[in-house]
């Protein structure tokens, strides 16, 4: 008994010695193969993939979508359910999707639901980003990270403010840390910034092909988003190919990642910019009506509300 007692407390250090910060970080080795029976039923201009590490451990999937395939039309969407919110497949279902993943952040606790940041669907702002948030009572002025897209597939990922009616972007995240808010930021100095379909979470995790995760900047300390959990992220490549990324959390199969361990996939897999999503139980990746992951470790999807749909014609 002893023994194997002592076998526990050495496995529950090597457990936690692998999750705490600073080991590993942003160079994770994840083994991606080709998920050929989804892809042979797929157009051209979109691939699936599926990867593991089997020491952490992880498992994840990406999408890699080209934006100009006239075959593919990819759209910010949001639910039309009366609380507000639907599942992943339902979303899929709904639009006749091929590939669906969850999008932002949202109000659980609300019915019908509210999304927390920005969200803009065919040029109409249906939430404004989130203006200032409030740490040990000082407040904060926020831009968070948004990706845009538009209907010639151009994308950008951006910090984020809205001003009567419009969307500005910041060439710079603010220059928050915990305990130090900026000052009031002038509008004057943003960026008119032109994207009909918006959706908001945040932090940015990837800037100029570079890793630049502005968890600090963007306020989400005192949160528990910087922490391990599931994950799903989007961004996009040199050439302008979309990217849509979920890793399992929570389940022995797959611990999750952290902020700095998803940008460090993301840029693995060719990200010049990337975005983290809402996370945790939210994280779900639905393909030709096929749920691939294990939601925080099961086959039961939370109800999100707002998604990235891909439509294949």
């Amino acid at each position: 008994m002893r023994s194997n007692f002592n076998c526990f407390l050495f496995s529950f250090f090597l457990l936690n010695i692998a999750c705490v910060k600073g080991v590993p970080k942003s160079d994770l080795t994840i083994l991606w193969r080709s998920i050929d029976s989804l892809n042979t039923n797929l157009p051209e201009g979109i691939r699936v993939f599926e990867g593991v590490n089997e020491e952490i451990p992880l498992t994840a999937w990406y999408a890699l979508i080209d934006l100009k395939d006239a075959n593919l039309k990819v759209d910010v969407v949001t639910s039309d359910d009366s609380s507000g919110r639907e599942t992943v497949s339902s979303f899929a279902e709904d639009l006749g999707a091929c590939l669906v993943v969850n999008g932002g952040y949202f109000r659980m606790d609300l019915n019908p639901t509210k999304h927390v940041g920005l969200l803009a669907i065919d040029n109409e702002i249906l939430q404004n980003s989130t203006y200032s948030v409030t740490r040990e009572a000082q407040k904060y002025y926020i831009a968070r990270g948004a990706v845009g897209i538009d209907e010639s597939g151009n994308i950008d990922i951006a910090w984020v403010s809205t001003h009567n009616d419009s969307l500005f972007e910041w060439k710079e995240p603010f220059a928050n840390h915990p305990l130090k808010p900026m000052d009031k930021p002038e509008i004057s100095n943003a960026i008119w910034w032109d994207y009909p379909d918006v959706l908001s979470a945040g932090p940015v995790l990837i800037q100029e092909s570079s890793i630049k995760v502005t968890s600090d900047e963007e306020v989400f300390f005192g949160t528990s988003i910087p922490k391990t959990h599931p994950r799903t992220a989007v961004g996009y490549t040199g050439d302008g190919k979309l990217l849509l990324v979920v890793v399992d959390g929570r389940q022995a199969k797959s611990r999750g990642v952290d902020l700095n361990e998803l940008a460090g996939i993301m840029k693995s897999l060719g990200a010049v910019e990337a975005l983290n999503l809402d996370g945790g139980g939210s994280s779900s990746i639905v393909v030709n009506g096929v749920l691939l992951n294990r939601p925080a470790g099961s086959t039961v999807q939370r109800a999100v509300m707002s998604a990235i749909s891909v439509v294949c014609n």
